[in-house]
């Protein structure tokens, strides 16, 4: 996809056909091999980086300012001396990547105010950066003609996340590379659950679902199935697998319901997000998820129609190997028919919520957000808008 990338964009293009090192990284242009001269009067080659906006997954947008990160030792004049007056820089060691960081933060900005295009953007840094080591080094250059290796070909996403790199969080996306994900239940909060992981860099999605996809999923889910799609009778696991394999390469359906039978699928998995309607099935669950060593993390709704409104409350409940002994206390093992939840099918908001909630926990436990509380138990209740977090770490 890389090269694909760089091909169809004339700028791009332009700079790998005049043998500069170019790669695209995430959501980040590099140049490599960049020739200048540190504080000691050295030769050195450092890299230049920039973002990039994507119009379409092979067209990028023109550069969205005038500014570019430098991977090295500051750039100097022949006399060592910094060349802040020509490039504004600013130390800043940013982590760009999980493996780059941006030593300096340059700022050249062009009469025009903007550069019209990439090439144009890195032909003047580099002009100004490697004008000294060329002076001392004449054979020094940009223009390696190397060949550079496509390694966005192993990313688990068919198209570069420019949104990551355009915020700076590419290098916290890291923590979600290795993991391996299971969704049991494609019910509404499953559903929305699968939507926000597919966001992610998760290696692997895994939901479980025995169910076909009928009318009153499509009032719970996100996006909208068509007529079609509903008349086809599909399961409910090929049908998002069918959806959001388009942007995410690790979707792994299994047209099943968990028991003790095939438990041996969720052998391998980092997390899996329990989103089951009836209680004696989800204890179950729980009950093999513990025995198996697998953190998890159960999501609830109870609806109740009070005179002409609908009341309720959704709840986000975490279980772990080192702490779960509030499970007993805070998750039901009887089976109840007294929920309103299961006929009143235009509350997708709710499930939406409470998938949101249950990720944004789940993004904390691995590191993605700051979680002082380490709340393991939290519910909202909706005719007050109360959040209650409960069940925190010691």
């Amino acid at each position: 996809m890389q090269q694909q990338l760089i091909s169809l964009n004339p700028d791009l293009k332009q700079l790998r056909d005049e043998g500069y090192e170019i790669e695209i990284i995430g959501g980040y242009v590099c140049i490599h091999h960049i020739p200048y001269v540190n504080s000691k009067k050295e030769v050195k080659y450092g890299k230049l980086i920039t973002d990039i906006t994507l119009i379409t997954p092979t067209l990028a947008d023109k550069p969205k300012d005038h500014t570019a990160f430098f991977v090295g030792e500051q750039p100097c004049h022949l006399t060592g001396e910094s060349m802040s007056e020509i490039i504004n820089l600013a130390i800043q060691n940013k982590p760009l990547t999980e493996k780059i960081i941006g030593n300096f933060y340059l700022s050249s900005k062009p009469k025009s105010g903007n550069y019209a295009n990439f090439y144009d953007k890195f032909s003047r840094y580099i002009s100004l950066i490697s004008v000294a080591a060329r002076a001392i080094e004449p054979i020094a250059t940009a223009r390696t003609y190397k060949p550079m290796s496509d390694d966005e070909e192993n990313s688990v996403f068919q198209y570069y996340d420019t949104n990551s790199s355009r915020a700076n969080i590419m290098q916290l996306n890291a923590k979600f590379k290795t993991q391996k994900i299971g969704i049991i239940g494609l019910g509404g909060t499953g559903s929305y659950i699968l939507d926000f992981m597919a966001k992610t860099c998760v290696a692997e999605i895994h939901p479980f679902d025995g169910d076909d996809l009928k009318v009153h999923n499509a009032f719970r889910m996100p996006g909208a199935a068509s007529a079609d799609d509903l008349q086809a009778r599909m399961k409910k696991v090929d049908y998002f697998e069918a959806l959001y394999s388009k942007m995410h390469k690790g979707i792994k359906p299994h047209a099943v319901y968990i028991t003790e039978e095939n438990k041996h699928l969720l052998i391998g998995l980092s997390f899996v997000f329990i989103c089951v309607d009836k209680n004696s099935v989800r204890n179950a669950i729980i009950q093999i998820l513990l025995a198996m060593n697998i953190p998890f993390i159960d999501v609830g709704m109870g609806v109740r129609v009070i005179g002409d409104k609908l009341t309720g409350m959704t709840r986000t409940t975490v279980g772990t190997p080192e702490k779960n002994e509030h499970l007993a206390n805070r998750i039901s093992t009887e089976d109840t028919d007294d929920n309103d939840y299961t006929t009143n099918v235009q509350i997708a908001e709710l499930n939406a919520f409470n998938a949101i909630s249950a990720v944004i926990k789940w993004k904390k436990m691995v590191g993605f957000y700051q979680d002082l509380r380490h709340e393991y138990h939290s519910t909202y209740s909706l005719n007050v808008g109360e959040i209650i977090n409960e069940e925190t770490k010691a």
